[in-house]
């Protein structure tokens, strides 16, 4: 369970200072602020304050391309959410469900369909996500 509680706190750390700094923040914001009341209502109105804090943090560092406080962010959530799973293990699968929800990477977004046609000489290069294309 330790690695497992590892792993999804490096995403939900990840995911969440990703996420601050776009359109879906309040919605992010919101689902994590319930996360919180539910699994431990009595840091829910400190961690709602961080969020916010962070999220000033995050577009300040992204605005100066800042890519160490950008880390240290994320391992600052990181490490708040690993507690709170340490802390109440049953979490796990709802913060799991949660992430899946608000991740844009999830497997509920990655439904991607293409459609392309080419004629001629022409050539059509489609992906689904990250393209390098190095032709020379």
């Amino acid at each position: 369970m330790d690695a497992e509680v590892a792993l999804l706190a490096q995403s939900a750390g990840t995911t969440l200072v990703a996420l601050m700094a776009t359109d879906a923040w309040h919605h992010v914001r919101d689902g994590i602020t319930q996360f919180w009341r539910r699994t431990q209502p009595e840091r829910a109105d400190t961690v709602a304050a961080e969020l916010e804090a962070g999220r000033e943090d995050v577009i300040a560092a992204a605005d100066a391309d800042d890519q160490e406080t950008l880390d240290e962010l994320r391992l600052q959530w990181q490490g708040t959410v690993r507690r709170l799973l340490v802390a109440r293990p049953a979490a796990v699968q709802e913060l799991r469900a949660l992430l899946d929800q608000l991740d844009p990477g999830s497997s509920a977004a990655r439904r991607i369909a293409q459609h392309a046609t080419a004629s001629g000489q022409a050539r059509v290069y489609q992906a689904g996500r990250d393209q390098h294309i190095t032709e020379r």
